[in-house]
């Protein structure tokens, strides 16, 4: 059986192996001198270099179910040395999150945000608490009288305490239900302070939002057909919304709502 074919903690083993395998004992301070039975460092010095014992480090490497703390990745992942995506890797194998793992966002290329003006439909760029970090002028044009003149634009606030939202979402209480439940989804890798904030401030501000917040629903953010009344004729307009994590930033999205062609534009109902 190779490695790409191992799972749960037959993959995690496998995958310490390898980089201890390659990780050369002078990169960690050891001297390379003497005889050695393994290329890169042997398994007690990994477990001395991560404080954990010899004999559970051996059981985590032979794939045995036994329990890693996230503590004990973290200075595994330390002490192999291991670059960001790799780490991530990881943490993933273990099914746990990563405890070092930073809450606040990276910043942002300057290519990501740009890319917004080369878009022909109406897009914007989401963080992890759902404030609007840049936009279109199509997404400016769709969210009229929000977009361009709320200096702090927040989709959850703008779902649920601007007046506006009602009069543009159609079916607007099946639409914010379905938010509260995609947001709680995401919400449990962002666990700082301000997030909570947000949370009780939104449950103060809007009874909808507090009544489906208790309820506990959880649901994947999906794509899917999105409709708006038109600011002028009053007509719905249908688009397909897709969201994409850039590379490197998976806490931002950037949503982009196609529309629904019929010929020369977006399908009005």
């Amino acid at each position: 059986m190779s490695n790409g074919s191992l799972s749960g903690p037959k993959a995690l083993g496998a995958f310490l192996r390898a980089q201890r395998e390659m990780l050369a004992p002078e990169k960690v301070g050891l001297p390379a001198a003497g005889r050695r039975c393994t290329s890169g460092l042997r398994r007690e010095e990994l477990a001395q270099l991560s404080r954990i014992s010899t004999t559970r480090y051996t059981w985590i490497e032979q794939g045995r179910e036994v329990s890693v703390s996230p503590a004990a990745l973290s200075r595994l992942a330390q002490a192999l040395q291991l670059a960001p995506a790799a780490r991530e890797y990881l943490f993933n194998l273990a099914n746990v999150k990563d405890p070092d793992k930073q809450s606040e966002a990276l910043p942002l290329g300057t290519q990501v945000t740009a890319a917004l003006r080369y878009m022909d439909c109406p897009a914007y760029l989401l963080d992890g608490m759902w404030n609007v970090l840049d936009w279109n002028g199509q997404a400016q044009g769709l969210f009229r009288g929000w977009l361009g003149e709320d200096p702090q634009p927040n989709l959850l606030r703008f779902m649920f305490v601007h007046p506006l939202a009602k009069q543009l979402v159609v079916d607007w209480p099946e639409r914010a239900r379905r938010v509260v439940a995609e947001f709680r989804a995401e919400s449990s890798h962002y666990s700082h302070e301000r997030m909570r904030e947000l949370i009780m401030q939104l449950c103060r501000d809007s009874r909808e939002f507090e009544r489906w917040w208790t309820q506990q629903a959880v649901m994947a953010r999906e794509g899917g057909e999105r409709r708006f009344h038109h600011a002028t004729t009053g007509q719905a307009i249908a688009y397909q919304q897709q969201t994409f994590h850039p590379a490197l930033h998976q806490e931002f999205k950037l949503v982009m709502l196609i529309p629904a062609e019929s010929g020369d534009g977006p399908i009005a109902r």
